[in-house]
């Protein structure tokens, strides 16, 4: 298995149980020697309120793992930091002081929150970063594989330019929050397939503090401002909520017909304005993999099964504090109009009924949603 440093480029690869040949390993959850029984608690803390995912995704998948891993004996200390890194901070040291037995981390500032990883590891709880890969001592880390969704983005942009792409094509390119390290690797992604195809003037390159939509709108506005709306041809857009704004941003300035513009998170506002045509593509992250994977972590790291642990995590990754942390990545994909009848809707993400309301209906049935 590869390595992946937090600035250095991911693979493709796919991990899994079946894939790496451990669901026939030795031993089981009956023949482990258990530090802990089902009665653990788990602190889960999320970085914001702006993506929805948070909400409606990751946090309730893997509070439903962590009841069927445990018998419904487990019990969850939930916090939000509100995109508030110092609150986040104090967040995680209630947690400390309670003595959850372990954390899962996705962390607002990933640097700031170290020390505070640390405290955890010195009173013997250990943390699971999540999503995003905090410094300080993590003891595992799961995620999706970031660099290839900034190079999906930038791939499917490129095709939503057509054949006859040119270096002349200007794109505006709204990046994620500086303090968030898988920004810098969807950034790093995406560069390497757009570098030499198209140009990105350094007037309409910015990096958004806290992914927020709203400066991710003021961003686009001076970009339109400072390269004309003329010479635009396609807007690079991080992730869905930021692409909200930036549509609200094109808008003004009197698009009429949008630019092919791209996302992630598959929220269901982003589905619905890919069918309208009002955004041209998002990044299908499987949730469920990844919330279960970190509640099936966190339960086995404190339960000493280190034979189902070590199943989830055969991968492994640096941050600019800790070398070698137990990780698994997760795939992704592309998701276009014609391709979100065999992602969220097959995956069950949302039913065709929460995506084809009134305003939606005739889109739906261009795209053979029914």
């Amino acid at each position: 298995m590869r390595r992946i440093a937090m600035f250095v480029a991911a693979s493709t690869m796919t991990l899994s149980l079946a894939g790496c040949g451990v669901l026939n390993a030795t031993g089981s959850s009956s023949t482990a020697s258990p530090t802990k029984g089902n009665d653990i608690t788990v602190g889960v803390l999320m970085p914001d309120i702006i993506n929805a995912r948070y909400r409606n995704f990751d946090y309730p998948i893997m509070k439903a793992k962590i009841a069927e891993l445990t018998n419904k004996q487990g019990r969850i200390e939930y916090a939000n930091a509100g995109s508030i890194a110092s609150k986040q901070a104090e967040q995680m040291q209630k947690m400390i002081d309670d003595k959850v037995d372990v954390i899962v981390l996705d962390a607002v500032d990933s640097h700031a929150i170290a020390g505070t990883v640390k405290k955890a590891k010195d009173v013997g709880i250990p943390v699971i970063a999540y999503d995003r890969l905090a410094e300080g001592p993590i003891d595992a880390y799961v995620s999706f594989d970031n660099e290839l969704v900034g190079e999906v983005q930038a791939r499917t942009l490129l095709e939503g330019l057509g054949p006859n792409v040119d270096t002349s094509d200007k794109v505006i390119m709204i990046n994620g929050s500086p303090t968030d390290p898988n920004a810098k690797q969807f950034k790093t992604g995406a560069l390497s397939e757009l570098n030499g195809k198209v140009t990105i003037p350094s007037a309409a390159s910015f990096d958004t503090k806290d992914w927020d939509p709203d400066i991710a709108e003021q961003e686009t506005t001076k970009a339109i401002n400072a390269i004309g709306k003329d010479n635009i041809a396609a807007v690079y857009s991080a992730n869905d909520a930021m692409a909200g704004g930036i549509v609200k941003a094109l808008k003004a300035a009197g698009f009429t017909n949008m630019p092919p513009i791209t996302g992630q998170d598959a929220d269901l506002d982003a589905i619905q304005r890919i069918l309208a045509g009002q955004q041209y593509m998002t990044v299908y992250k499987p949730y469920p993999d990844e919330a279960e994977a970190a509640a099936e972590m966190a339960v086995y790291k404190v339960q000493g099964k280190d034979i189902q642990f070590d199943a989830l995590t055969q991968d492994q990754v640096d941050s600019p504090t800790t070398k070698n942390i137990p990780s698994q990545l997760v795939q992704v994909s592309a998701v276009t109009k014609s391709k979100i009848k065999d992602t969220v809707v097959a995956d069950g993400i949302y039913k065709v009924s929460q995506i084809c309301t009134a305003d939606y209906k005739t889109a739906c049935a261009e795209a053979g949603l029914k």
